[in-house]
């Protein structure tokens, strides 16, 4: 298994800051109708890996389709860094956007297409 890394994200602006350990194994690009139109390249952790350290009152919620999946944004900047959902056997998960991981090289990881229009 693939030692965790810890990284720093937040909003464009700041005001939405958290903390995640991941190992990055697996960054999706989903093509569904919101991720597509966000740019969203996504890793999934659990709880135990996911700290808000601030923001949590400067977000906005945006629910749509099956509404199992909370679209969380900067009510000041707009940016959508991190989600988070209930995995098939009902446990919470975060979606992180991982454009808003500080340090991080894109261009370095394996990305896997999802065809997430077909959901």
């Amino acid at each position: 298994m693939p030692d965790l890394t810890s990284y720093k994200g937040s909003c464009h602006c700041g005001k939405v800051q958290y903390e995640v350990k991941t190992e990055l194994e697996q960054v999706i690009s989903c093509n569904c109708s919101i991720c597509s139109r966000k740019g969203h390249l996504l890793a999934f952790v659990d709880t135990s890996s996911f700290k808000l350290v601030s923001g949590e009152n400067d977000q906005s919620e945006y629910l749509f389709n099956k509404r199992h999946i909370h679209h969380l944004f900067c009510k000041a900047c707009g940016i959508s860094s991190f989600s988070y959902g209930l995995k098939p056997d009902g446990t919470k998960m975060y979606a992180i956007n991982v454009r808003c991981l500080e340090g991080l090289d894109i261009d370095q990881l394996a990305i896997t297409k999802v065809d997430g229009k077909s959901f």
